[in-house]
Order: structure tokens, then sequence, then C-alpha cells
């Protein structure tokens, strides 16, 4: 027994070495072929074909499990209107679906035949339908819109005049001046009506409530006052910032301020109780501008240091960072009625799409510090620079229509010209400008300007610039050209007359 016992142990020990050698030879075996596999087919990287069949199976169990919800009914409204008209669609549907089915077919057959009889002319005319199809997206064509022009000077400050904003009836505007002194003068007869005084530094920015019978002001003495226009006094300071404050914004429809200043913050006040609510740290430099709107994010400000913030108040806390510009951020201006707004620095005005903060364009010819932006409703957008240079574009595609220099005071010097503030009344006629030599100006619409005449004008001095050239072809299609460009067919007409004389 004990030797059928060794005997059988010895051939369990042989079959178990068996076995091992043989798992080895099948893993080299393996490792050889994934080996050369790797080595000399190219292909191995690309995916593996899907079968048909499979794929045609796997959408008809979606069917299936899909199938109570792949037609769902329509809304209630809808069902009551449609409900005594169903026979009549249904019946109008399958008759028009028979009728397409059979066009379909018919012109199915045509085109079967057609290539058969044609060959290579089938071809050329599918290639022309791509190339129709695949053409290159153009850019929109801005809009015309009347010309500025300067309708009255204001003076009486004794300093620049930095801030400037209009009551929400539209009729009166207040401006606050570096002589520390704040103004509000009648908007129609441009009569000066009160002079308020209480801050002992350049009052920087002002809001008039809409809800309230409150002027709001900020300083450069660090501190934000409330005005009662129904006694004419300071009746709360709110106290936090540890340097100027540059400018401040009011919520839409909360009882809510926001300033911002040299501190490199964005505060968050309490209206009514005068508490800090929220402290917005972030910006590295002067915050300068602020924006503010009823849904997140319900304020933005843009900084000095070439930034732009968009702010949870929620939360108390930046929810994007937007770092375009490369210059420091002196201006923002909300859309009045889309849901954008841009930035203005000494390189560039960007635009942004809210709630992300994502941009859309670049706006680009204003070569100067721009101290302020403003939008109206009509998509025209107009920005002051420190020079005292004016630029009017067209918000949508950027197109600047009007460039203008601001005309300094009589005895004021040259290096005066500059714009510090604007704002737009509240029915958008007229835009009203507070500049460093103590005046405000107020623009308007010009009234007898009109399409053909601007197009007649600036074609005039198109005329008068090209006579230098000998080329009268040349001229004539360079010409034809920019009418073909910026007008329409009924303007071309119009001066087709001046055009047919340079023949």
């Amino acid at each position: 027994l004990s030797h059928i016992s060794g005997r059988s142990l010895l051939c369990m020990d042989v079959l178990q070495t068996l076995s091992m050698a043989a798992t080895d030879d099948s893993m080299r075996v393996f490792r050889s072929l994934k080996r050369t596999k790797d080595m000399f087919v190219s292909d191995h990287g690309r995916p593996i074909p899907t079968d048909d069949a499979s794929l045609d199976a796997k959408i008809a169990c979606k069917r299936l499990e899909y199938s109570s919800v792949l037609h769902l009914p329509p809304p209630p409204a809808l069902q009551k209107k449609r409900k005594g008209k169903s026979n009549q669609i249904a019946g109008a549907a399958s008759a028009a679906t028979s009728k397409i089915v059979s066009q379909d077919q018919e012109s199915g057959m045509q085109l079967a035949l057609r290539q058969q009889g044609t060959g290579s002319s089938s071809n050329n005319s599918s290639s022309n339908a791509l190339a129709l199809a695949t053409k290159a997206p153009t850019m929109p064509k801005p809009k015309w819109h009347p010309q500025w022009k300067l309708s009255r000077v204001i003076s009486g400050h004794t300093g620049w005049v930095r801030s400037i904003a209009v009551e929400p009836n539209n009729e009166w505007f207040v401006t606050g001046s570096s002589d520390r002194t704040i103004k509000i003068w009648d908007l129609a007869s441009a009569t000066l009506r009160l002079t308020l005084t209480g801050h002992i530094s350049a009052v920087r920015g002002l809001e008039v409530s809409k809800r309230h019978p409150y002027l709001f002001s900020v300083s450069e003495d660090k501190t934000v006052r409330c005005w009662d226009l129904e006694q004419n006094k300071v009746i709360r300071k709110y106290h936090g910032h540890l340097s100027a404050v540059y400018c401040l914004a009011l919520h839409p429809t909360l009882d809510i301020l926001f300033t911002g200043g040299r501190d490199s913050t964005v505060r968050v006040w309490d209206m009514r109780t005068k508490s800090q609510v929220h402290c917005l740290t972030g910006h590295t430099n002067t915050v300068a501008s602020l924006g503010t709107q009823p849904v997140d994010p319900q304020v933005i400000s843009g900084s000095h240091d070439s930034t732009v913030r968009l702010w949870d108040i929620k939360a108390g806390r930046c929810m994007t960072t937007l770092t375009n510009h490369k210059k420091s951020i002196r201006s923002l201006a909300m859309h009045p009625t889309e849901h954008t707004f841009a930035t203005g620095a000494s390189d560039n005005i960007k635009q942004w799409y809210l709630p992300e903060g994502k941009f859309i364009q670049n706006v680009g010819g204003h070569h100067s510090i721009i101290n302020s932006l403003k939008i109206s409703p009509d998509n025209v957008m107009v920005s002051g620079g420190d020079n005292g240079s004016m630029q009017f574009f067209d918000y949508l595609t950027g197109h600047c229509f009007q460039k203008m220099d601001t005309i300094v005071q009589p005895g004021s010097l040259d290096s005066e010209a500059g714009i510090y503030a604007m704002t737009f009344d509240r029915s958008y006629s007229r835009l009203l400008t507070a500049e460093a030599d103590k005046t405000i100006k107020v623009y308007k619409e010009d009234e007898t300007c009109t399409s053909l005449q601007w197009l007649l004008v600036c074609f005039a001095s198109l005329l008068v610039f090209s006579s230098n050239f000998n080329d009268s072809i040349f001229l004539n299609a360079f010409l034809l050209s920019w009418l073909v460009s910026e007008c329409d067919a009924r303007l071309c007409v119009c001066c087709a007359s001046p055009l047919s004389s340079l023949r």
C-alpha cells in the first residue's frame, strides 16, 4: 500500500509539473503574439467596427423600453384648442403624407434616371449645392444711428465735475465735483436748484434711489452718505472703507447699497440699518466701477488690477473672474434690455454675456483712458476718454459711427479737456457729460439728420478726398463699392446721378 501510494503521489507531481509547463508555454505564446501585433500591426488603435445587426437590435430594445413616452400628449391648453379640429388635422396630415411620399417616389425615380443619363453632370450639380450650403457666415451690417451734437453747456462748479446722475422722473439731475459740493440742476432749464455741502473731499459717485427719496454719495473722504431730499440733509453715514471711495451702485429691487474704492474691496451695506452685510475681497487694486442687476450675478466690479469679478452676494464670494483686459478697468456699463454688459479700458472695450461672463467681442478704436461708458436701449454705446474724446458705437456690431472731441470752456487749459463721467437721461434722448473744465455738457441727437442726408454728406467728402485721383475708372469702382457696402439699394439709386457725372 505504501508502494502504491508513493507512485500515485509521484504521478500527481508529474501532472502538476506538466500543467504548469503548459501554462507557461501558453503565456509565452500569448505574450509573443501581443508583442508581434504591437510591433507589426499599425491599426491596433483603431476601434472595432460596429455590427449593424447588433446595433439594430439595441435600437429596437430602446424603442420597446421607451415606447410609453415616445409620443407624449400635447399640453392641456393645446388639447382644448385642438379638440374640435383633431379629425380634420389627422385627415389633412394623412393626405399630405401620402402626397409627399408619392412625390418623393416620383422624384427618386427621376433622380435615378437623371443619374443614369447624365453621369458626370450630377456630380457637378451636387458639388455646387454643397458649395452653396457651406457658405461662410457674414458679419451683421451696422444699424444707422443719427448723429449727436452739442446742445448746451452748464457751468457752476469751481472744480472738476467727477460724477453725475439723473433723477428717475427725469425732472432734475445731480452732479458732484472736486470742490466738495453736490449741485442739483433742473434738466429742462439747466438752472441751479440746490447746493449740498458736507463732504470734505471730492465727490466721486452719485446715485438717486428709484424707490426712496434718497440721494447717495461717495467721496474721497472715505465716507458714504445718504441724503434725504425732503429735508435736504444727511440722515445716514456708512463707515467702513479704509481709503477713498470711488464708485457706488444701488440694487434695483433690494434695499442694498454697493460701494468700491481704493481699499480694493466691494462693500455691501444695508440701506436702512447702516450695517455692513458683506465685504467682498479678491481684487488687488482699486475698484473703479460697479454694475448691478436683479439676478445673479447681482453685482459686477471692475478694478485697476485689469480684472472683472462677478459676485454672489448670497454666499459673499466671487463667482467668476474675467482676466481678458490688460489695462486698468475704469468704466463698466450694463445693457438696459439685454443680458449683457461692457467694460472699458485703455486697451479696448469688451462685451460679455451674463451670467457666465462669456466673452462676445472687442470694440476697438478709442485709444484713450476710458473713464465712462454708457449704453442705450437703441444699441448706442458711447465712451468718454480722459483726453476729451467721445466715440459712439453700434453696440451689436462694434461699428464706430461718430467721433468727436469736447470743446473746453473759454479760459480753460487745453489739458482740461477730459470727460470723467456721463449718463443718459431717462428718455435716452440726451447725453450729459461731467468734464474737467468744470462744466456739464448736454448732447442731443440731430433731429434734421437722416440716413440719406448723412450719406450725401459722406459722399461729398469722398469726392473731395478723391479729387487728387486721375484715374476716373478707379474712382468710380471705389465709390460704387463703398455705396454697396454701406447703403441699401434705395440710397444707391438716389446717388446714381452724381456717379454718372464722373464718367
